[in-house]
């Protein structure tokens, strides 16, 4: 024995290890000092000026007047974002550095445990795009700056022709084509069915609609005769509209795998410029088969979330074009690391950018379109003049491309008490994705 009842035991080795551990230090900790620039609070500003629900994110500081603002637009569930930002980023941000924007980005994108959902990344979104419009009007930069600089002067833009016939079409392409445009995605109505991008002119085409972004409707969608319709369209297109202009087209995810692989064969002759999401997220494991049967370039991305959706297509060079919604996946930190990574695969970057991003988004999308040597092409989208009086400093279309204002931070920024007179519209089923149905009755992707 090494003592007794009367006799205090001999320090055991351990002694040390067993002591009290110094207090744990609480699980955030300023990085900036006193002197930093903090979170002093986050709002979510609400709109639809041209009748499309908008969600932006306004962060300000503890520095007088100085604020960004960021796209957080899931317009088909706009009010969980609007509660993620409220009920939990909030409290979660308040105090922080705003210059700590990665650590930002993953404190918020661990802090829910399950993550990489439209309506968590649409959340994180709104404050990593605020939080790098904050940093570049600290140092006096556009973001593009902050990027690495331009490597060109605007970014091309592809813009959307689509008719109830053929003729139709040409018209709407060539109207495009007079305004400058030298990339155009061109859509085809389906007689008597249901048909995704295409306007019907009224008084054409007697009974049939459009099944277009919030526009429910009772007509039906047939896969096969769009199968067999789309190469018509494009046999014309390139005959009556030549060599000089670059054609896309987007499939929208509305046929079966077998059926995206042979239309895409089918388009081969008419030299796309690339051929939109053949394939829902669901089918992704049909890629191989399909880069193996065609040679159309192929666009990607509009419904990923989850890095493990692109990353692999990506990797094994099965994609052409990587087009995610910037919001979506989570903001500007993770598009350029996306972007980079599409880079050393020869990825090209086409940013999802339709009216359902916010004008703050397309100056998140535009600022890396700038700076990205991988750039490709950037969807294009016209604002109307509601929405451009809301959010002064939209980056402007000029001769088929996006142009940027140069200013310091995205360059952009928003009229509250306007954007205020422009509430939400009611729309059936609270603004949810049209029910598109096939003539048996079966709910169609996406």
């Amino acid at each position: 024995m090494t003592g007794s009842r009367n006799q205090p035991a001999e320090p055991s080795p351990l002694e040390d290890v067993r002591a009290p551990m110094p207090a744990v230090p609480p699980a955030w900790e300023p990085f900036g000092g006193d002197a930093a620039i903090r979170v002093r609070d986050v709002r979510v500003i609400c709109t639809a000026p041209d009748q499309i629900r908008l969600v932006v994110v306004k962060v300000e500081t503890t520095e007088p007047g100085l604020y960004g603002l960021g796209c957080a637009t899931f317009t088909q569930r706009p009010l969980a974002v609007v509660a993620a930002v409220e009920h939990y980023l909030r409290p979660f941000l308040i105090g922080r550095d705003v210059h700590d924007i990665e650590d930002i980005w993953q404190a918020s994108f661990v802090s829910s445990y399950w993550r990489s959902g439209p309506v968590l990344n649409n959340a994180l979104s709104g404050i990593d795009m605020a939080l790098w419009d904050i940093k570049g009007k600290i140092a006096g930069l556009p973001v593009y700056q902050l990027l690495g600089g331009k490597c060109r002067h605007s970014a091309a833009l592809y813009a959307h022709a689509s008719g109830s016939d053929i003729d139709a079409v040409e018209e709407s392409a060539r109207r495009l084509m007079d305004q400058g445009f030298r990339h155009i995605r061109c859509q085809i109505a389906v007689p008597g069915f249901s048909t995704y991008g295409a306007q019907i002119v009224p008084g054409k085409n007697s009974g049939q609609r459009a099944a277009l972004h919030l526009d429910p409707t009772e007509a039906r969608w047939h896969p096969a005769a769009y199968c067999r319709l789309v190469p018509h369209l494009f046999d014309a297109m390139r005959t009556r509209l030549g060599d000089e202009v670059e054609l896309l087209h987007d499939i929208h995810e509305r046929i079966a795998p077998i059926q995206a692989i042979q239309l895409a064969k089918d388009l081969e002759p008419y030299d796309l410029f690339f051929l939109e999401d053949p394939l829902a997220p669901e089918d992704i494991g049909y890629f191989p088969q399909l880069r193996q049967q065609t040679s159309v370039p192929i666009a990607m991305g509009e419904l990923f979330v989850n890095p493990a959706e692109y990353v692999p297509l990506i990797q094994n060079r099965l994609i052409d074009f990587i087009r995610v919604h910037l919001s979506d996946i989570g903001g500007l930190s993770p598009a350029r690391k996306l972007a980079a990574l599409c880079e050393f695969f020869g990825v090209r970057t086409a940013w999802h950018g339709p009216g359902d991003v916010s004008p703050v988004g397309h100056a998140a999308n535009l600022a890396l379109d700038l700076a990205c040597p991988n750039f490709g092409i950037q969807e294009s989208h016209q604002f109307g003049e509601a929405t451009r009086a809301v959010f002064p400093g939209c980056p402007e279309i000029r001769d088929g491309s996006l142009w940027s204002n140069d200013q310091p931070g995205l360059g952009i920024d928003l009229d509250e008490e306007l954007a205020a007179t422009y509430p939400f519209p009611d729309h059936v089923f609270n603004g949810a994705w049209p029910e598109i149905r096939q003539p048996d009755g079966t709910v169609v992707k996406p």
